[in-house]
């Protein structure tokens, strides 16, 4: 019988290379994604079911996991990588910023994590990955709402490897570093200093790094460590993709609080 594997945010980025990667694998894939039919790349691919999918609507995401066993039987493997970034000071984010960026990029991995774990606790097997980032342990200047959903998401994985380990369930976290994707197009919202002069200079000068900031187009790298991830069957937790972002993690760990965040300010906002 062949796995079944379950992706979020499926229409670009790391979800679509990580469709092609299962699916070229031999898995069956469920693609899912807010306007599946407005996808081309993926669609006549064999053994993968593009499926509509919000994971910030709970009846949307009852449906596509019933969609998803009703072809398949079975979920062996969830990957939770629908997420986007929002950038700006935090007085000026609004609270409709806030609600979205915590629905999408936390409360979403919690409710389609809910309704896929009866179908593999009647299973006793399950991998679950959930998509991070290196800004899930180390931070850079006006991206604390991000942050604090990936901050948020290390601690949720790690701790519900006591709860779901006995069941047969394995969790796993995959840490992107940064790579050319929508994630910093289409995917960023740009709040900024929202007309507050206090932060509009250091706002630029962080704006302006970033336009210059390496950013790696392999993003098969983070294909490459799902995989891994939902394969290797091992307890390792985490899985950062690229050396720039292991090296960053390095760094956070190796310094104390103050040493970390002067090495930021000088790299992100001198």
């Amino acid at each position: 019988m062949k796995n079944t594997i379950l992706i979020t945010g499926a229409s670009s980025g790391f979800g679509r290379a990580a469709v092609k990667l299962f699916q070229e694998q031999g898995w069956n894939v469920v693609a899912t994604m807010r306007s599946p039919e407005k996808e081309e790349t993926l669609r006549g691919l064999e053994n993968v079911a593009l499926v509509r999918l919000d994971v910030t609507n709970p009846e949307s995401i009852r449906e596509a996991v019933a969609e998803a066993t009703s072809r398949f039987g079975r979920i062996d493997v969830l990957v939770n990588n629908a997420g986007y970034g929002t950038l700006g000071a935090l007085e000026a984010a609004t609270a409709e910023v806030i609600r979205r960026q915590l629905d999408t990029n936390l409360i979403g991995v919690i409710q389609v994590t809910q309704a896929v774990l009866p179908v593999m606790r009647a299973q006793r097997a399950g991998v679950i990955i959930n998509v991070s980032s290196v800004g899930g342990r180390a931070t850079f200047p006006f991206s604390s709402l991000y942050h604090a959903t990936k901050f948020a998401v290390e601690g949720l994985t790690e701790s519900l490897q006591y709860e779901l380990n006995p069941l047969g369930i394995r969790l796993k976290i995959v840490e992107p570093g940064g790579y050319k994707t929508d994630f910093v197009s289409r995917s960023m919202d740009y709040f900024g200093a929202g007309g507050i002069a206090d932060y509009q200079q250091a706002f630029d000068r962080f704006a302006g790094k970033l336009e210059t900031w390496p950013l790696s187009e392999n993003i098969g790298e983070v294909a490459d460590a799902i995989f891994r991830a939902a394969t290797d069957g091992t307890e390792q937790l985490r899985y950062p993709t690229d050396i720039h972002g292991q090296q960053l993690l390095e760094a956070r760990q190796q310094m104390d609080d103050v040493a970390f965040k002067q090495l930021m300010i000088t790299q992100t906002l001198d």
